[in-house]
């Protein structure tokens, strides 16, 4: 499982450190594409195969449906680390994601999501105003 907030920059060719107790869960092939809530999302390439599953389980016939699937999987890219552990992010998602430096890394238990550290910020000060909230109207989720 994938946890914690780490704080790493882009170098000038899109290219980040994923941190080495993330790294360390992973194999040498990655796949992101797009994120909910402008992130990019980092998966294991078994995580990615569940993932891809719960897409082929969607209908076919909704458009709704049609639109999720190409999006997610038109923007997917496999990736390999280098020596230095890093990624090169493609530039369709870091224009997403409005990163263009200093990002956070932060793991989501299935996945890991790369945010414009800016985004991150914003994002995760509303979520925690909210948090309580939250909180109450998922306890009776999925029982």
């Amino acid at each position: 499982m994938f946890m914690g907030q780490y704080l790493h920059n882009l170098d000038e060719k899109g290219r980040i450190i994923i941190p080495t107790k993330i790294r360390d869960l992973l194999t040498s092939t990655v796949v992101v594409t797009i994120g909910f809530d402008k992130c990019i999302a980092l998966y294991s390439l078994q995580g990615w195969e569940k993932f891809q599953n719960s897409l082929l389980a969607l209908p076919s016939n909704s458009q709704d449906a049609r639109k999720h699937v190409r999006l997610i999987v038109g923007s997917a890219s496999a990736l390999d680390f280098d020596k230095q552990g890093r990624i090169n992010l493609p530039a369709n998602l870091l224009e997403h994601a409005g990163a263009s430096k200093e990002c956070v890394v932060v793991g989501v238990l299935d996945h890991v999501e790369i945010w414009s550290k800016e985004v991150w910020d914003k994002y995760s000060s509303d979520a925690a105003d909210t948090m309580e909230e939250v909180a109450e109207k998922l306890t009776n989720y999925g029982n």
